[in-house]
């Protein structure tokens, strides 16, 4: 018991080398306890505190400088504590937000959309068409500054985080919280890839979190060259453009294979801002952002002094607002009957075309030329034209005077009336009915129930031959050949031709007044230069998958025969006569043979010109797109000096050939006999001979109804006609001695 009390009551002995370490050890006081843990340790607290009385004023001063090592400690121990609560509450909440995804063994690359590079005769890209607007490149294939250029601005520790950049995130906060504003992004290309492919653009924790969670999964499923491939293959560029392909081309109308330094640099610039940095809205602004980048890829380590002084040296980018070049006509064309022939998209294709881009851009710079010299002046805006071949493969096409401005192909879907245009199926029938390029009619005011055509100059020629009206364009004439054979014959070989608009079926669409569009006028006429064979206009040659597998290929190589040689022949002689001294001077072409006819619709609304060689069959039209009278523009004036110009242009280095039939012979009637007292008696014994001239041709048929006044006609009406209407079949013979004695 007594051993017990002095056990209470003694007090262990304090050694001097222990006291120096008696400040970094805590007090009960500094222990976190509850109250009554310090009411118990009371006794050893003021033992402890005589003991340290014992040492002096210098024991005191060492207690009070170790008070403030112990705030320190707290603040590392909660910090510590905030750093563990904050990482499991993040965790927890990426947990969360992970638990709302789809499984990652579900997660997939969604297909790129499909695009459609369209390519010339000579392989040349002509315009892509898709929702990117461009192909994807694999990164080998584009130019090594592009991928350079992203990342400097972009990403520059790319090649060496591994999905999230911790140190370009922490850089980004700092800078936002200093500027007091959003200045600087912290996202890796692997995280903008990630938003891009599956992720909505809104800014919420959630899609922060997914994103990076994403981006995780792509570090760890494909190489940093495919992610970086994939990023700059579906990015957007601004003006429509997804992809450094389609941007490309959009902007500086090359491809990204060939796209320089200073290219590059403005591609790469438009990361941050892609519409209100394009250059086709605001070059300047394009441009200084260009000159960022080449700094951040000199910074890099990228490029070199006199690299960057070299690209800050190139003439700035101007883009027009949208696509340009007539090819871009060529290329809607071109997608829409794609759609036609093998239906939706669902992967990259290359379609093979028949256009020539030689020939396109001949064509296109003969119609802006025309209309820059004269369009103003002759109160006509726009133009249109159609080049095919004697199969009807398309070798130009240009739809309007800029693509950039409307986007309308007034070639294809246009439909307006040809005019006198038309002229050559009318002849063309009536060849087939038995005249021939020397018969003859009246030109002489006409009457066709309540139409009174009129000729353009409103003068008369009395007889001429079908040549002589077809080279100055005799309404009149037209007008009757048409009640000759009729209309509804003249419609039929229209369509047989190749014209598949539906044509009034009366007389006065011998002037033209049926509306259809340039491609199928100007199809229409190839048969007269490939020797009567139908040429189906046509524009795609091949659609073909990535890998080279044939998706389609056209086959035109045996058109049915629609004319036969006689008719080609005859209409030969009759529409070179056009062009030789005709309305179609203007369109001589030097060394080689042309036909052809002009169009001039009413008011001179529409001006036109359809003609061929032995190579090539165009069509040009000339109007405004409201229907505003042009200045007395006929299709002899503007469009046939387009004509001439772009031919000319087109059929340099070949070797001129004439037209089918110009060595076509048709039997020629003999000579008619003298006149001797030998034939007179032989005549006399004879009671006359045949004539050696075929009789008129006969109207076919009964009466024909028209539906105009419910006038009956039958052949040419007076005074057109030639001598009166013949009813049956008429002979003729030559004058007999009996004749001349009974004064016959």
């Amino acid at each position: 018991m007594v051993n017990r009390g002095k056990s209470r009551e003694r007090v262990e002995p304090t050694f001097e080398e222990d006291r120096e370490d008696e400040d970094f050890r805590l007090d009960e006081d500094d222990r976190i306890v509850g109250s009554g843990g310090k009411r118990r340790a009371s006794g050893k607290s003021k033992g402890r505190s005589k003991a340290a009385s014992g040492r002096g004023g210098g024991g005191q001063r060492k207690r009070k400088s170790g008070g403030g090592g112990f705030g320190i400690g707290k603040l590392i121990y909660w910090s510590f504590v905030m750093c563990i609560w904050a990482g499991i509450g993040l965790v927890g909440l990426v947990g969360y937000y992970a638990s709302q995804m789809p499984s990652a063994s579900t997660w997939t690359i969604p297909d790129r959309p499909p695009n459609m590079k369209i390519v010339s005769v000579e392989g040349t890209v002509i315009a892509n068409r898709g929702a990117t607007g461009g192909e994807a490149l694999p990164l080998e294939e584009m130019s090594p500054y592009i991928p350079l250029a992203t990342m400097a601005i972009e990403d520059r520790r790319f090649y060496s985080h591994f999905g999230v950049d911790p140190l370009g995130l922490g850089r980004a906060i700092v800078t936002n919280i200093m500027s007091g504003r959003a200045v600087q992004g912290g996202s890796t290309i692997t995280q903008q890839l990630a938003k891009n492919l599956f992720l909505s653009p809104e800014r919420t924790i959630e899609r922060k979190v997914q994103e990076v969670l994403l981006a995780f999964w792509l570090e760890h499923k494909f190489t940093k060259d495919q992610i970086l491939a994939m990023y700059l293959n579906r990015v957007f560029f601004g003006s429509n453009a997804y992809g450094v392909e389609a941007a490309s081309r959009r902007y500086f109308n090359k491809s990204a294979r060939d796209v320089n330094l200073g290219e590059a640099a403005l591609l790469a610039g438009l990361l941050k801002a892609p519409s209100r940095l394009s250059p086709a809205r605001d070059p300047e602004a394009a441009e200084a952002r260009a000159q960022v980048v080449l700094t951040a890829m000199r910074e890099a380590g990228y490029i070199t002094d006199d690299e960057i002084k070299t690209a800050m040296t190139q003439p700035p980018t101007r883009a027009k607002r949208y696509w340009s070049g007539a090819g871009q006509y060529v290329a809607d064309l071109v997608k829409e009957d794609v759609v036609g022939l093998i239906g939706t998209l669902t992967e990259d294709v290359i379609v093979e075309t028949t256009i020539d881009m030689t020939l396109e851009k001949k064509a296109e710079a003969a119609l802006t030329q025309a209309l820059d010299n004269q369009g103003e002046k002759l109160g006509v805006s726009q133009a249109a034209l159609v080049a095919i071949d004697g199969t009807g493969a398309i070798r130009a096409l240009v739809g309007g005077r800029d693509y950039a401005e409307s986007q309308f192909n007034r070639a294809v879907k246009a439909k307006r009336q040809p005019g006198s245009a038309f002229k050559p199926f009318v002849y063309a029938a009536a060849l087939e009915q038995g005249l021939r390029p020397e018969s003859v009619r009246n030109d002489a005011p006409i009457r066709i129930g309540s139409w009174t055509p009129e000729n353009y100059d409103q003068k008369y020629r009395g007889t001429v031959t079908l040549t002589e009206a077809m080279a100055v364009s005799l309404n009149t004439v037209a007008a009757q050949l048409v009640m000759e054979v009729g209309p509804k014959e003249v419609v039929q070989l229209a369509h047989r031709l190749g014209i598949s608009t539906d044509l009034q079926n009366n007389a006065s669409i011998a002037l033209g007044t049926s509306e259809v569009s340039l491609m199928e006028l100007t199809a229409a006429y190839a048969p007269f230069m490939n020797g009567g064979y139908k040429a189906t206009p046509h524009v795609i040659q091949r659609i073909l998958r990535t890998d080279g597998t044939v998706l389609y290929e056209n086959n035109y190589l045996e058109p049915p025969r629609v004319l036969n040689s006689a008719v080609v022949a005859g209409m030969n002689r009759m529409m070179t006569a056009v062009v030789d001294h005709g309305t179609g001077k203007r369109a001589q072409l030097k060394g080689w043979q042309a036909g052809g006819k002009t169009g001039t619709t009413q008011s001179f609304r529409d001006a036109l010109f359809v003609g061929y060689t032995s190579n090539l069959t165009t069509g040009i039209w000339f109007g405004n797109d409201d229907g505003t009278p042009m200045k007395k523009v006929t299709g002899g004036g503007l469009p046939a000096e387009a004509w001439h110009d772009f031919m000319t242009t087109a059929h340099q280095g070949l070797t001129p050939a004439l037209l089918p039939g110009s060595d076509y012979q048709e039997p020629l009637p003999e000579p008619p006999q003298e006149m001797t007292i030998s034939t007179i008696i032989s005549d006399v014994l004879q009671s006359g001979g045949e004539s050696d001239y075929p009789s008129p041709p006969q109207p076919n048929g009964p009466a024909t109804e028209y539906p105009y006044d419910d006038v009956y006609v039958e052949g040419p009406v007076p005074p057109a006609d030639v001598g009166p209407i013949l009813e049956g079949p008429v002979e003729t013979r030559r004058t007999t001695l009996l004749d001349v004695i009974l004064g016959r």
